[in-house]
């Protein structure tokens, strides 16, 4: 066995057994173990109100995230299909689902979610996607997406727990802050392995390719439209992250950097990474202070 087939055959037992501890010890939040009870709800709402919605809506989108995935993954590993589709969906819609309770119980409107629309693009990507080496193109961006989103959303609820306990609201952050936030590491480092022992198998042309792809299609967590990036700076205003900007956006991309862009010595950070959470923040700035519901 080459030393190439044997690194692959250990990264893909180490993937295995990643996502089986997964299933194993991160089952689904159970719905009976939440307390909804808030001690000053009216306060809380305000500070944290539409925190909740952007993050329920973007976990309850997972069901939208898998119909893509199908789309432009049509021959995806067996690992992949496993991951998303009997691990990382489940725990997600959970998460999602107890957000959205969370700020009904607040008075609020339940979340907006998407949940079955396709764009032209991704269409396109899904038919190109049959031709095996640009599929491959298509999973290093799916692994890079999963990376920059799942550490995007390990800071936010660590910050948001941070707030939550700061305003004295203890059975929220115990029993739906914290649970939560325990789950999201895994599938970060499902996404890092994954993307690590691919971009090591692709051609200098698929990297140019996915440089070229990842450039040009970057955006925050959740936001497809002008309103939501609004709205995502809004979260990132209210979370502190303005705030320790750089600190954050490094972090999102640290192996995004390192992987894509190891040959340009002294970036912190992806250009465009930067300019999508500057331009979230600009157009919070820029609109009327009062948020849509």
């Amino acid at each position: 066995m080459s030393t190439s087939i044997a690194a692959r055959s250990a990264a893909e037992r180490r993937l295995v057994e990643h996502v089986d501890r997964l299933a194993v010890e991160h089952p689904p939040i159970d719905l009976a173990s939440v307390d909804y009870s808030v001690r000053n709800p009216v306060e809380f709402e305000a500070r944290f109100g539409h925190v909740l919605d952007y993050m329920a809506r973007v976990e309850l989108e997972v069901d939208r995230n898998v119909l893509e995935l199908t789309t432009m993954l049509p021959d995806p590993p067996e690992i992949d299909r496993v991951f998303y589709a009997d691990v990382w969906q489940p725990q997600e819609i959970r998460h999602g689902l107890i957000l959205d309770s969370l700020q009904v119980h607040l008075g609020r409107q339940p979340a907006d979610a998407d949940l079955d629309s396709l764009g032209l693009k991704l269409k396109v990507l899904g038919a190109l996607a049959h031709l095996g080496a640009f599929q491959d193109v298509c999973r290093m961006l799916y692994y890079l997406t999963g990376m920059a989103t799942e550490r995007s959303a390990v800071l936010a609820y660590n910050f948001l727990h941070d707030g939550v306990m700061e305003m004295g609201e203890t059975g929220i952050a115990k029993t739906v802050i914290g649970p939560i936030r325990r789950q999201e590491p895994g599938h970060y480092a499902f996404y890092q392995l994954s993307a690590r022992a691919l971009w090591g198998e692709l051609a200098a042309w698929q990297k140019w390719m996915v440089r070229l792809m990842r450039r040009m299609s970057f955006a925050p967590v959740g936001a497809n439209n002008e309103k939501q990036k609004a709205d995502f700076g809004d979260v990132m205003t209210t979370l502190g992250i303005t705030d320790r900007f750089e600190d954050f956006a490094e972090q999102i991309s640290r192996v995004e950097r390192e992987l894509l862009w190891a040959r340009t010595r002294g970036l912190k950070v992806p250009d465009y990474v930067a300019r999508a959470f500057r331009e979230a923040v600009e157009l919070a700035r820029a609109r009327t202070p009062e948020r849509a519901a």
